[in-house]
C-alpha cells in the first residue's frame, strides 16, 4: 500500500526532542526520517551527512531538514554535504537548514561579552562560547559530537549551497542568534512552499516566495 505523505529527512537530527521537526511538518502530511552519526541517538540510519551513498539513494526525499548540525561539520566537508542534501532530493524537493549566525553571535559579544547568557534553551543557559563552539556542559560530559568546528554568515551559507548546486536561497533570521536558509531546486514549486509555510513561525519565508514569484516574468505559453 502506498502513502500520500512526503518523506522528510532530518539529517543531524540528534536525540528524539532536540532534534524535533518544525510543526509546519505535519505527521499527517509527512514522514519523518531521522539520520545521526551517533547511535545512542536512536536515528533511522546511523550514517554521516557528509556521505550518505549507500544509505540513502538519489531522489529519495521530498524535503532535507538540518537543524544545527552543520556547524558540527569541519569545513572542508561542508560543501560535500550539501551535495548529498541535493543529491537526495526528488525534482521538486527542497531544503530548510539552520545553524547559528556568526554575524548576530558577534553583535552580541561586542555588546555584552563572550560569557553573557544569551538565552535559555532546554539544555539550559546558552552563552556567545557555547554557540561558536559548541555547548561547554555536554562537551564536558563527554559529548564530544556537540563540538563546532566551523561557522556560517548568511553570505557563507547561501554561497555553498549555491555552489552545491541548489539554484536559489532564501534567507531569514532566527529568534536566538540564528539563520534559516530555504535551499531551493529549479523545479521548486514556490506556490506549494508558499501555503506550508504561511501561518507558521516560518512564515518570513512565505512573504519571500510571493515576492520572488511576482518578480518572475511569466512564462509563455506552450504551443
Amino acid at each position: 500500500m502506498t502513502s500520500d505523505k512526503k518523506l522528510i529527512l532530518n539529517a543531524g537530527s540528534g536525540s528524539p526532542l532536540a532534534g524535533k521537526l518544525p510543526a509546519l511538518f505535519s505527521a499527517h502530511a509527512w514522514t519523518e526520517v531521522r539520520l545521526d552519526i551517533v547511535p545512542a541517538n536512536q536515528p533511522d540510519i546511523v550514517g554521516s551527512i557528509v556521505d550518505m551513498r549507500g544509505i540513502v539513494e538519489d531522489g529519495a526525499v521530498d524535503a532535507v531538514y538540518s537543524s544545527h548540525a552543520i556547524e558540527h561539520l569541519y569545513t572542508h566537508d561542508v560543501i560535500p554535504a550539501f551535495r548529498e542534501f541535493r543529491r537526495v532530493l526528488k525534482p521538486g524537493g527542497f531544503g530548510l537548514v539552520t545553524c547559528p549566525d556568526l554575524i548576530a553571535i558577534s553583535r552580541f559579544i561586542l555588546a555584552q561579552g563572550a560569557e553573557a547568557v544569551a538565552y535559555q534553551s532546554p539544555a539550559g543557559p546558552i552563552r556567545p562560547i557555547d554557540m561558536l563552539y559548541g555547548h561547554a556542559e555536554s562537551i564536558a560530559n563527554g559529548a564530544i559530537a556537540m563540538a563546532h568546528h566551523t561557522g556560517f554568515t548568511p553570505e557563507r551559507l547561501a554561497r555553498v549551497a549555491m555552489v552545491s548546486g541548489f539554484s536559489q536561497v532564501r534567507m531569514i533570521e532566527g529568534r536566538c542568534f540564528d539563520i534559516w536558509a530555504l535551499l531551493l531546486t529549479p523545479e521548486t514549486p514556490l506556490h506549494e512552499l508558499e501555503a506550508l509555510f504561511a501561518g507558521s513561525m516560518l512564515q518570513a519565508f512565505a512573504q519571500k516566495l510571493q515576492e520572488q514569484e511576482a518578480a518572475e516574468p511569466p512564462q509563455p505559453a506552450q504551443a
